[in-house]
């Protein structure tokens, strides 16, 4: 039994809030019912094929990125329990897409097509994918519909070809503002052209080391550093289209989804979790905090109402990727109240004001409440 998704998040849960308001619940089934009706269609024939493309997958070898990125240097754990590692493994990313049934496509079958407003339109296999220069790059990725504290977020090292060098062969035609991903069931995701140049957008074709898993894509997808998920990472990527913002509106503008997405500033508390019991004495409070293509500068946290205070954070491994942060703090018998906020790179300080998912991403500070027990050893 498969779930409508609730809006550009699919059916993936968050974990530290409540249910969502009348007006997202409404777009959120309305758009699991198109998406439904656009799957029975003609573009949902990927998604009917009875036959599994993990063969396929285990078939493939990726070549080395021309220049490999070093391992992640331990100094990025900052050593708390409960915190979410650096790099999230496969198996635990989020998934988030309108696909019903995850579509099975085979590497051997499979082709890109770079068209639109281009004057050398062109096609590709995916040999000739791998036989183009791959690179490297630690990206976190956030889903819009991502609540404040939500878990719709994780970070990964990606193997791709980037887009840059394929529109550059196609060469865009002046007046191109955007850059559209079709996938194979007929998904369109469409973002401003120039984030194909100013940052490492890749046609990803690994990740972790390893092939797309079937569920993130393979054999190939979008991944786009800086935007939300829904407007820049395509998955099971078949087209890249050169056009404008104002010829065409991707997949989730008209149900409500802003057409321009940057992803926001956020700070995350992983541990102590949301009214967790917590032994008096000294505590440590750790988190992830991302702002994609800007970086982490600083994670400040404020207990009771306090004064924001710096904590210790994780290195910085790119601009692309979060940070880890913790913080020690005297945790007396009572109850207490938790709130963190970040800066990203460019000193701007997270906002705290509160604003919901729709149209392009939430906004606020996340706090949450602990209780302290008392100390029991004897006086």
């Amino acid at each position: 039994r498969v779930s409508p998704p609730p809006g550009p998040a699919g059916a993936a849960a968050p974990r530290r809030t409540g249910g969502a308001g009348s007006r997202r619940a409404f777009l959120g089934l309305a758009a699991g019912v198109a998406a439904a009706a656009a799957l029975a269609g003609a573009g949902g024939r990927a998604l009917r094929s009875r036959f599994s493309a993990a063969e396929s997958r285990a078939g493939v070898t990726l070549p080395p990125a021309a220049r490999p990125l070093p391992a992640v240097p331990a100094a990025a754990e900052v050593g708390v329990p409960g915190v979410a590692p650096f790099v999230t493994a496969n198996a635990d990313f989020y998934r988030i897409d309108t696909a019903l049934v995850v579509p099975q496509v085979r590497a051997e079958d499979w082709s890109l097509r770079v068209t639109g407003m281009v004057d050398e339109p062109f096609e590709l296999s995916f040999a000739e994918l791998l036989d183009r220069e791959l690179v490297e790059a630690d990206i976190t990725m956030t889903c819009v519909s991502n609540p404040v504290g939500g878990d719709l977020v994780g970070n990964a090292r990606w193997l791709g070809v980037r887009a840059s060098d394929l529109l550059d062969r196609a060469r865009p035609r002046r007046g191109a503002d955007q850059l559209v991903g079709r996938s194979v069931d007929g998904y369109t995701c469409g973002f401003p052209l120039g984030a194909a140049y100013d940052r490492p957008c890749l046609v990803a074709v690994g990740m972790n080391g390893e092939p797309l898993p079937l569920r993130h894509g393979f054999p190939a997808r979008l991944v786009t550093p800086g935007l939300f998920g829904y407007v820049g990472s395509t998955k099971w990527l078949t087209e890249l289209e050169v056009t404008t913002f104002a010829a065409f509106d991707q997949y989730w503008v008209p149900r409500g989804y802003a057409d321009r997405a940057p992803v926001k500033t956020m700070a995350r508390i992983d541990s102590p979790r949301s009214f967790e019991r917590v032994a008096a004495g000294r505590a440590v409070a750790g988190g992830v905090a991302w702002a994609q293509t800007r970086g982490i500068e600083a994670v400040e946290i404020s207990i009771d109402g306090g004064p924001f205070g710096r904590t210790e954070l994780g290195a910085a491994v790119s601009d692309d990727s979060w940070r880890q942060w913790r913080h020690e703090w005297d945790a007396t018998p009572g109850r207490h109240t938790l709130v963190v906020r970040a800066t990203d790179g460019t000193g701007e300080v997270q906002t705290e004001e509160r604003s919901e998912t729709l149209p392009d991403g939430a906004s606020g500070w996340m706090s949450l409440v602990v209780t302290v027990d008392p100390d029991p050893s004897p006086t």
